[in-house]
């Protein structure tokens, strides 16, 4: 819906971040282009929408996994166009926006999709030593070394398309979660891979007398923790905590 004898306004990404509906400030969506102002929604309440999107970014991505039609979006007032020329599409090589025109599942997708493999072999890294030392079954301590390898494998793939959801669905803007999944995500990366090489350097390194023994078991556990947090602030991105 167009305002009659509203004059059409271009929005750039940086007017549009600030639309975010808090402090009497208007609650502003884009949707292919058109900047929707849906301030008057009660669904879109303080600028937060079913507790997951926010105003003042893009849904066409999001949209497409929507329970509804983007036809919803007709009932609230087109109140101007995203200038094309600070467009996340646009800013991009040729070839990737028309990947991501004719395959939207791209937009959205990918690192929900990878980001589960280094988060799950995290963890059976420390289950299956764990298992290994209460039963001495030697089956359990390589398959966390297999698990381990899986891990290395997975989260620089993982940390690549974190990047590129954020720069595309987030237009790369800082946030408190983003910069902590930034700090431990390498973090993650590099203690799996001093362990890796540790345990294969010293194959009964869990069974080596001493602070060697302690220091190597502490690493493992610490996997536990570090990947709560990526997977923590990772959850907040996509389901808000609601606040009362």
């Amino acid at each position: 819906m167009i305002r009659k004898g509203f004059t059409m306004k271009e929005f750039t990404i940086e007017e549009l971040k600030n639309s975010t509906g808090k402090d009497g400030r208007p609650a502003l969506v884009v949707y292919k282009g058109r900047v929707i102002d849906v301030s008057t929604s009660n669904l879109w309440k303080g600028g937060q929408h079913m507790n997951r999107h926010h105003a003042g970014g893009d849904l066409s991505a999001d949209i497409q996994a929507a329970p509804h039609a983007p036809d919803v979006l007709d009932r609230y007032p087109q109140i101007g166009v995203l200038k094309q020329q600070q467009s996340a599409e646009r800013q991009m090589p040729q070839l990737l926006a028309l990947l991501l025109k004719k395959y939207p599942f791209f937009k959205r997708h990918p690192h929900p999709m990878t980001v589960h493999f280094p988060i799950v072999f995290g963890f059976s890294v420390v289950a299956f030593n764990l298992l290994y030392l209460f039963t001495d079954i030697k089956s359990f301590e390589i398959t966390a070394l297999h698990c381990l390898a899986g891990g290395i494998l997975f989260a620089p793939v993982a940390i690549v398309t974190g990047f590129f959801t954020w720069w595309l669905n987030y237009f790369a803007k800082p946030s408190r979660p983003v910069n902590f999944k930034i700090f431990l995500a390498p973090i993650l990366w590099v203690i799996s891979v001093l362990i890796f090489i540790w345990r294969i350097t010293v194959p009964d390194i869990l069974h080596a007398p001493g602070a060697p023994h302690m220091i190597y078991l502490l690493l493992v556990l610490s996997l536990v923790p570090i990947v709560t947090f990526i997977g923590w602030f990772g959850a907040t991105m996509t389901f808000p905590i609601e606040k009362e």
